[in-house]
């Protein structure tokens, strides 16, 4: 954990891969301090159609997907550091966003293959 999803405006290709977009939200989340490297799960998903308000504009938004019971302060000092990570990716007219989703912990299932 965590399940690092990534979505952004497939018009960012131009200027930034996925992979490089990939590596840079896995090494912030892991320099957040709250996770070990193995368990850190990353993908990204590119999107050819989209909108702010009325005009096409780039964005990138992560969603961070972890088992519940992590403080505020901990979710808080999580999504600072993404967000610090993809502003230092020095992207100009760019949204970036970032949240925390809570998986609720008792429902969870896994398996590994």
């Amino acid at each position: 954990m965590p399940h690092c999803i990534v979505e952004y405006s497939a018009t960012l290709g131009s200027r930034l891969s996925p992979s490089e977009l990939m590596q840079n939200v896995y090494a912030s989340a892991l320099k957040s301090g709250l996770f070990e490297g193995p368990d850190i799960k990353t993908r990204a998903l590119a999107y050819d159609n989209c909108l702010t308000g009325a005009e096409p504009a780039d964005f990138i938004h992560v969603t961070l997907r972890i088992l519940s019971g992590r403080t505020d302060a901990q979710k808080q000092h999580l999504t600072s550091t993404v967000l610090t990570g993809l502003t230092d990716l020095n992207l100009t007219q760019v949204s970036l966003t970032v949240e925390v989703d809570d998986i609720h912990r008792h429902s969870y299932a896994k398996q590994l293959g």
